[in-house]
């Protein structure tokens, strides 16, 4: 890498980094703990929709440079709006709508995303580790969601977070604020695996390469209706996946695959 190349990436708040069909984005504010700005906000967003419609890439990690993985939003830069005319409110509005707007493209990716959780995520950070399809953290990863401290409680990252884990475990993190440990994290379902401290990306990388090996056909038809199903009521649910069922089995892949697993074969994927 030139020294000009080198100095450009200092300075981007978000990197992405592609290999074997796995797409890295890494939160790069060490500084601010990888606060969720506006612009980080933004620039995720613009990677999503970037990858959305890269039929190279087969899974995604996002990960953070420094110590912490995210500390949720930018207080600082919120605090300085509030000098607006509005005392920030048009601003605080566009700031958490932006940031549903970006966790929701996590969750309508057509690659499952994995949170790769070196440290400290807290608030909105926590709320991204909830939002990705899997999470790997470090033994020194933590998880809060820690508002309720400074008088904002975190109803944003609840969403998330009341999606991942019981409601009493949600709340018990909602109305306390207090920090819990990676392993505490997955005992809840939090995170899905706790690796020893600096072991958390090559995990993770496992972890993708193995999705990645699969029919990413397949595995779009799949995370798209996970999450659809669980918005449905029992009923429901089975008649949308039973019809995704029909979809599935007449796509080419569902077809290769049976057959090579009828044959004692190997696969070979077309992605259709």
């Amino acid at each position: 890498m030139s020294s000009t190349a080198a100095l450009a990436q200092e300075h981007d708040i978000l990197l992405r980094a592609d290999r074997d069909g796995i797409a890295t984005l890494t939160l790069n504010r060490p500084a601010s703990r990888n606060s969720l700005s506006l612009e980080m906000v933004a620039a995720l967003h613009r990677a999503l929709d970037a990858i959305a419609s890269d039929r190279s890439v087969r899974a995604v990690i996002i990960a953070a440079n420094g110590p912490g993985f995210c500390a949720g939003h930018d207080m600082k830069q919120m605090t300085a709006r509030r000098a607006d005319a509005d005392r920030g409110a048009a601003f605080f509005r566009e700031l958490f709508d932006n940031c549903s707007a970006m966790m929701m493209a996590i969750v309508a990716l057509p690659q499952p995303v994995i949170a790769c959780v070196q440290g400290p995520a807290s608030a909105a950070g926590c709320q991204l580790v909830a939002t990705c399809d899997v999470a790997v953290a470090s033994e020194r990863g933590t998880f809060a969601t820690p508002g309720v401290n400074i008088g904002l409680f975190c109803s944003t990252p609840m969403v998330a977070l009341s999606r991942n884990v019981a409601s009493k475990h949600a709340m018990e993190m909602l109305l306390t604020g207090e920090a819990i440990s990676a392993g505490h994290a997955k005992e809840i379902g939090l995170v899905n695996r706790v690796v020893p401290a600096g072991r958390e990306y090559a995990e993770s990388e496992a972890l993708a390469r193995l999705v990645a090996s699969k029919s990413a056909h397949t595995v779009k038809i799949g995370k798209r209706a996970f999450y659809k199903q669980k918005e449905l009521d029992l009923a429901a649910a089975y008649r949308y996946t039973a019809e995704v069922m029909v979809e599935n089995m007449l796509a080419r892949d569902a077809e290769e695959g049976i057959g090579a697993f009828i044959e004692k074969r190997d696969p070979v994927w077309e992605d259709r």
